[in-house]
């Protein structure tokens, strides 16, 4: 069975993965919106950067994230200015460095969904001189739902998943910022096996049951998926 403090990093783990994809929605909205639509010579630059952590170890980038937010890095020396100390093994550091991982799992299907919609319903709107916001929530939005969608599921499950990342910058910390990824490390070092295995099915029935539901609602709506 799974033990209170198990409970406790799947809790925790749900709540750093709501959080970061509410955020990465909020953030990723505007930024694939602008990726689909603008013709700048700096999109390409930009499409890369977005993209890296898909290519780039995890370690890698929780190493450098924990420089920058670290007491002698730009961003720690930043916040320790604002009076809010420094990011590194902290809920509030794990936060921003799932947002800053799992980015392109919300972009790129925001980015495809968006790249989609044609250009006669925008001009439609504009004729009838709809504002800009309220032509991207009456239009782009519900034109945009699957990827809305896709971006959200993926996002999430994703950020479900991490492990290096979260290990790198968040540490190991009961309560605070031990997520169920490393919670499995940590029984797998000590041979608790079982324990391990109720974890990690856990996650495997999680990830698999909102992939199925993504997979199914998605099937009779085109929208582009850049993952499949």
């Amino acid at each position: 069975m799974v033990s209170s403090a198990d409970l406790d990093t799947l809790i925790l783990t749900f709540k750093v993965a709501a959080i970061a994809t509410t955020l990465m929605l909020l953030l990723g909205t505007p930024l694939a919106w602008w990726l689909s639509r603008t013709q700048c010579s700096w999109k390409a630059l930009i499409n890369a950067i977005v993209a890296l952590p898909l290519v780039l170890p995890p370690t890698v980038l929780g190493f450098y994230l924990l420089v920058l937010m670290g007491p002698a890095g730009v961003i720690g020396k930043f916040t320790a200015w604002l009076g809010l100390g420094t990011l590194p093994f902290t809920f509030s550091g794990l936060i921003v460095a799932s947002v800053l991982y799992s980015l392109p799992f919300v972009v790129q299907p925001l980015q495809a969904a968006f790249s989609m919609i044609g250009e006669q319903a925008l001009e439609a709107a504009a004729t009838l001189r709809a504002s800009p916001s309220d032509t991207f929530f009456t239009i782009v939005v519900p034109l945009a739902k699957p990827g809305f969608l896709t971006a959200a599921i993926l996002g999430f499950t994703h950020t479900v998943g991490e492990f290096g990342v979260v290990l790198m910058v968040g540490g190991n910390i009961p309560d605070e910022t031990r997520v169920v990824s490393v919670q499995i490390y940590n029984h797998v070092e000590a041979l608790e096996y079982a324990e391990a295995h109720w974890l990690a099915g856990c996650l495997l029935l999680f990830s698999f049951s909102v992939l199925l539901v993504m997979y199914t609602t998605l099937k009779s709506q085109p929208v582009a998926h850049p993952f499949k």
